[in-house]
């Protein structure tokens, strides 16, 4: 019986970054079965997920790889919020590793929330939660 060789995932690495626990559990388990990404890095906090790629940037010759091609971000979280994470982002963002489309993942239906996140120099699309296969195929 020949086994099932899993496709090659379409990025090495993408980010979640989100206050709910459950969604981030929730959103990793469809981006590894969906074959999106081998990689999945998880911070429940964008100051933790802003200190994260910071450290890879300065560490220095690491593999493109390690760097997430794909951000999903959540609007709604206390200390910093998806815009607060966007803004300091747009300031330290590494353009030698490769372009990054942050993705905003998000309750919000509020249609000034949508215009600000357009205006997002990362920015690629904004989805509602949950995530979903279409909404990974669609990236």
């Amino acid at each position: 019986m020949a086994s099932k060789k899993k496709p090659t995932p379409k990025y090495a690495s993408v980010m979640l970054i989100d206050d709910n626990e459950i969604d981030n559990f929730i959103n990793q388990k469809m981006i590894e079965g969906c074959g999106f990404s081998a990689n999945v890095y998880v911070h429940t906090s964008g100051k933790s997920a802003l200190e994260f790629y910071q450290n890879l940037a300065r560490a220095g010759n690491m593999p493109e790889e390690l760097f997430p091609k794909v951000i999903f971000l959540d609007i709604n979280m206390p200390m910093m919020d998806g815009f607060q994470f966007l803004e300091e982002f747009e300031k330290i963002a590494v353009e030698q590793h490769g372009p990054v489309k942050i993705i905003m993942l998000t309750t919000s239906i509020n249609p000034i929330d949508i215009e600000k996140a357009n205006k997002g120099k990362f920015v690629s699309k904004f989805l509602n939660k949950p995530l979903t296969q279409m909404h990974l195929d669609s990236i």
